[in-house]
């Protein structure tokens, strides 16, 4: 057994199919699936069970899971520990985020990191969904809710606040609710309940019992947008919707909070690029806390 057999082992067990790993590793499918085959006779047992639709772990992979993870956490550790260490920061991370903080937040500023550090390469993914850490879909994932499962490590960022928004050609046109139970007079613009990436984004409850949006996107940046063209009042971020003049607060519903975490796997805790980047984010917040409360 040599590392470049285990690396291939983790990239199909993170991709979930051959064919994606061998996509992820520049390598042709047919050799990622031979030296698999080779991996699983000198283990001499079954590590995927092969389907139609990927590859599935065995009990016996998902142990070998473990120690595969292990190795390459220490093989990393044995490399920086060993490397000529110039001070460079060098390798691509990637980062998953929701699309309001990953494209209204983050893509305006991480210019400045890799402008900083040249040799690092940043992969922004700002799309409403979750993202596994433990099959590298991202090195770093900005979250919603602290993970209760897998090998993690998560951070608070941020509180963050929620508030009733209406576009100013709305507000003269419609009045705003003086109370929750007045949003039933009026166009409601929300998310798409079902595609909620966590059960703490389907808040429309809490803003009024009886809230239901006629008009449902999934997105948040299309609710701003929406609601910005008159089509409702919505539930959006305030540091988002506060620097845009042509939306007014309905002051006259409390708003509520959320928060954002960020979290990566614990086989990345050693590796300077990912951290980097990581504390990059952590500072970007802590030097624009005020904007998001």
């Amino acid at each position: 057994m040599n590392w470049d057999d285990l690396r291939i082992f983790l990239a199909v067990a993170r991709a979930g199919q051959i064919l994606g790993a061998a996509r992820r590793l520049g390598l042709n499918h047919a050799t990622v699936s031979r030296r698999i085959s080779a991996l699983e006779e000198a283990m001499a047992t079954k590590l995927f069970h092969r389907q139609t639709t990927g590859s599935e772990l065995t009990e016996a992979g998902e142990r070998f899971l473990e120690i595969a993870e292990r190795i390459e956490r220490e093989m990393n550790e044995a490399r920086a520990a060993v490397s000529h260490d110039d001070g460079s920061v060098q390798g691509t991370v990637r980062i998953g985020a929701p699309d309001g903080f990953g494209v209204a937040f983050l893509a305006p500023r991480l210019g400045k990191l890799t402008a900083r550090h040249p040799g690092l390469s940043v992969q922004l993914v700002p799309v409403p969904r979750s993202f596994s850490l433990s099959r590298h879909e991202a090195d770093i994932a900005i979250t919603v809710e602290r993970p209760s499962e897998g090998r993690l490590v998560a951070g608070k960022l941020v509180d963050y606040e929620l508030r009733l928004y209406a576009s100013r050609k709305y507000a003269d046109e419609h009045g705003l609710p003086a109370n929750p139970g007045q949003l039933s007079d009026h166009r409601i613009v929300g998310y798409v309940p079902d595609l909620a990436i966590s059960p703490s984004l389907d808040y429309g409850a809490e803003f009024w019992p009886g809230w239901q949006a006629g008009f449902q996107i999934s997105s948040a940046l299309g609710q701003i947008e929406a609601v910005r063209a008159g089509s409702g009042i919505g539930i959006l971020h305030s540091f988002i919707a506060r620097g845009l003049q042509d939306l007014v607060a309905v002051d006259t519903i409390a708003p509520i909070r959320r928060a954002y975490w960020l979290v990566y796997h614990e086989s990345v805790r050693t590796l300077r690029h990912v951290q980097t980047a990581a504390a990059f984010i952590n500072e970007l917040v802590d030097q624009e806390r005020g904007i998001f409360v």
